[in-house]
Formats: C-alpha cells, sequence, structure tokens
C-alpha cells in the first residue's frame, strides 16, 4: 500500500493511505543504517509504501519504502550537533511568519529560512503578522521590511491572525496545495491556522513577559486536511535555523539579487568578501543590494550560528 505520512512521533508514523483510512505505522530497523544522516528517517509529508500486520487484533503497518522526496526542510538536531532532522517532506510553499516585537523575528532568521527555501527549491512567502498591534512608527518598520523583500522577489501580506485581516489572500496561496507554516514560537502559527481553519482548534499559548517569547505549543510536526482543498504542516517553533549542507561557493545563489549579479563578478568563484571587482559589493555601495542581507550572508558563510544565537537569544 502506498501512503503520507500525517504524523511523526518518533518511533510510531500515521500514515494516510491511498484510499483514505489512516494507518499506525512503524518502521523497519535497516532505515536506521542506510547512512541517513537524518535524526528523523521518515518525514512528515513523505509518501511512502508500507504492509499491513496484525497483532493481537490491532492491525498496524510497516514502512517498507520511502519515495523520492520532491524537497525537504531540515534543520541540524538540537542534541546532535552533526545531525540534521528533516522538518518537512514534498512542501508546495511555506510561509514563515514574522513579527517585530513579541517576540522579535530578526533579519538573520529571515534570511538563513529564505535562503534554505531557495536551495530545497520550495517557495517561500513572508507573513508579517500582528499588524493590528502596531503603532504608526512600527508599521512603517514593517512596510521598510515588506518592501525590501519584495524588491528580491518575494511576495510579503501583512496579516492579522488575531482579526482575520488578509487571512483570505492566505488561503488563496494555500490552494490545492501542501502548505507549512513556521516561525519562532509565539508569532502566532497555532492562532492563524485555526482562523483558516477553526474546526483543527490548535493549542495556542501566551507569550512569556520574562523572555517575550512564546511557549511552545507543537512538539511534532503534523499534516491536517482543509476544508478547502489544501493541506497544511504545523511544525514546531524553531528558535535557531541552521543552514545544512551547503558549500561556501554556491551559497550566493540562494541570494536572489547576488545570483543576478555574480556573472559581472571579475571572478567565477567570487564569495563577495574581499576580491576586486565584485559586483555584489559595488552594489551594495550603491544602495542596490540591502546592509541586512549581505550582513545574513557573512554570518553564514562563516558559519557564525553560536554568535548569531547569542545575540538574539541572550535571555535563554
Amino acid at each position: 500500500m502506498t501512503g503520507t505520512v500525517y504524523k511523526s512521533t518518533g518511533s510510531w508514523y500515521t500514515v494516510k493511505a491511498e484510499d483514505g483510512k489512516v494507518y499506525e505505522c512503524r518502521i523497519k530497523g535497516k532505515f536506521r543504517i542506510q547512512g541517513i544522516k537524518s535524526t528523523n528517517p521518515v518525514a512528515v509529508g513523505d509518501l511512502v509504501d508500507f504492509k499491513l500486520e496484525t497483532k493481537n487484533d490491532q492491525v498496524t503497518g510497516v514502512i517498507e519504502k520511502i519515495h523520492d522526496r520532491q524537497n525537504y526542510i531540515i534543520r541540524k538536531s538540537v542534541k546532535l550537533s552533526k545531525q540534521t532532522h528533516i522538518i518537512a517532506s514534498n512542501i508546495d510553499v511555506v510561509f514563515l511568519l514574522v513579527t517585530l516585537n513579541n517576540p522579535p523575528t530578526f533579519t538573520t532568521f529571515i534570511d538563513r529560512f529564505l535562503v534554505t527555501a531557495e536551495a530545497y527549491g520550495i517557495k517561500a512567502v513572508l507573513l508579517f503578522n500582528k499588524i493590528d498591534t502596531y503603532n504608526e512608527d512600527e508599521l512603517v518598520e514593517i512596510k521598510y521590511l515588506a518592501a525590501l523583500y519584495r524588491q528580491i522577489g518575494y511576495e510579503c501580506i501583512g496579516i492579522s491572525a488575531k482579526t482575520g485581516k488578509n487571512v483570505d489572500k492566505v488561503k488563496a496561496q494555500m490552494e490545492g496545495k501542501v502548505s507549512m507554516f513556521s516561525g519562532h514560537s509565539g508569532v502566532g502559527k497555532s492562532t492563524l491556522i485555526n482562523t483558516i481553519e477553526s474546526g483543527l482548534s490548535l493549542r495556542t499559548a501566551e507569550i512569556s513577559d520574562q523572555h517575550q517569547q512564546g511557549q511552545h505549543t507543537t512538539t511534532f510536526a503534523e499534516m491536517f486536511d482543509l476544508s478547502f482543498d489544501a493541506k497544511i504542516i504545523d511544525t514546531p517553533g524553531i528558535k535557531g535555523f541552521g543552514v545544512v549542507d551547503m558549500d561556501k561557493e554556491e551559497l550566493g545563489d540562494y541570494f536572489p539579487e547576488f545570483f543576478e549579479l555574480k556573472q559581472h563578478c571579475k571572478f567565477n568563484n567570487c564569495l563577495h568578501i574581499n576580491e576586486p571587482k565584485c559586483a555584489i559589493k559595488e552594489a551594495l555601495e550603491e544602495g542596490e543590494i540591502a546592509w541586512s542581507r549581505y550582513k545574513s550572508y557573512l554570518q553564514i558563510l562563516e558559519g557564525d550560528e553560536e554568535h548569531y544565537r547569542k545575540n538574539n537569544y541572550s535571555d535563554e
């Protein structure tokens, strides 16, 4: 039988078969030793082949094959630094929720996420949430950020998950697709998903006053069927998004505005740091490329993740 993985709890997987029936499945032990460097060999969104078995009148499944993935989003495993964790696979569009404060989303985080989406060929849309809570100055800042990313080519939508403002625009992007919502804990993922599909009743949590961060409400990634021909994958809140398995020479290709100009660099293997006649550095000086993007590029290039986390999350 063939089906799609809807939920993973580490050792058991909820799989929806092509006939619509749902089975609890486990994996064959050999998947764990096939050289998969991920901490989770099977991810939500995977298409799998499985066979049924009956024990004590209970029907369960055994996953025998994972179909090739169209794409996937990964992060470094929290506990095992040399391992990766596949958050979800076979995604059509990923929505990154961004908040200016309460909690703050920094451009370094946005850029890391966008680079990863570019690297794995997933369309990314930025949702600037909680716009009903900002004062005039904060709205100006949000508009500046949205303009910055729109100029690069990313779709940006200002929304309020609480009041429902522009949620219809988000739904229009989701129709007929598998979507993933991500962002820091507390940015309003669960609230937005509940607004889109109230019947799901995903748990929400208040922002921690002490740390200005959300409390984790989602433990495992999970896929849901929606009422308007759409699927969503809800993911745990991500505090630090590490870019993995990327050569230094190819990093600039995942910054679209860098990729567009790199042919004008004097050297083919230009890293855009100290090389002479670098088109990216020239564009930076001319104000055609945002300094925040270049700063993110250098941080990823240097593998400066720990420094980035300490700066952004000094209260943790």
